[in-house]
């Protein structure tokens, strides 16, 4: 240390200019012109140019890692009676709704035991029967959240479940 280096305070948030050194005593005078006066063992030297001649070394970013259970797109079960049987024609609509019911359970089942976390149902919009029959299968579940895919649920033709 000498006369006019910046120094700091170690415990305190106070820097300020040397104007005087006496045996272990130093005088600073800070930027509001105060003078204080402490042991030199309670003062650090502040040099701009300390970290000049130091090399900066650029580390590539790592991309945080994604589980793959939670990143899935979710298990997709379409109910419309054309994708579940080959020939329609030969159903009246009471076993229809049966089959489709039966379908929703054993996905539901296959879901749990796959540990399959999302599932969304498509139920089309209609009259709303399926709609309602889904909805009521869905609250009879347990550990099962379930959410319409859009705001206005008659509007949206699935229901996205997330299995606990």
């Amino acid at each position: 240390m000498k006369t006019g280096d910046l120094v700091s305070v170690i415990d305190d948030n106070l820097r300020g200019t040397i104007t005087n050194i006496k045996e272990k005593k130093v005088t600073i005078v800070d930027e509001h012109g105060f003078e204080y006066v402490y042991n030199a063992s309670e003062l650090v030297v502040q040099e701009a140019t300390i970290y000049d001649e130091m090399q900066t070394v650029m580390k590539k970013e790592r991309s945080k890692p994604t589980s793959k259970k939670h990143d899935k797109k979710p298990f997709i079960l379409d109910l419309h009676f054309e994708t579940l049987v080959k020939k329609t024609t030969d159903y009246d609509s009471f076993e229809r709704l049966f089959l489709q019911k039966q379908k929703l359970l054993q996905t539901l089942d296959y879901c749990r035991k796959n540990n399959l976390k999302k599932l969304e149902i498509i139920h089309g919009i209609g009259d709303g029967v399926l709609q309602s029959m889904v909805f009521e299968v869905l609250e009879s579940q347990t550990h099962l959240e379930f959410h319409n895919k859009e705001i206005l649920h008659h509007q949206s033709g699935t229901v996205l479940v997330y299995l606990r």
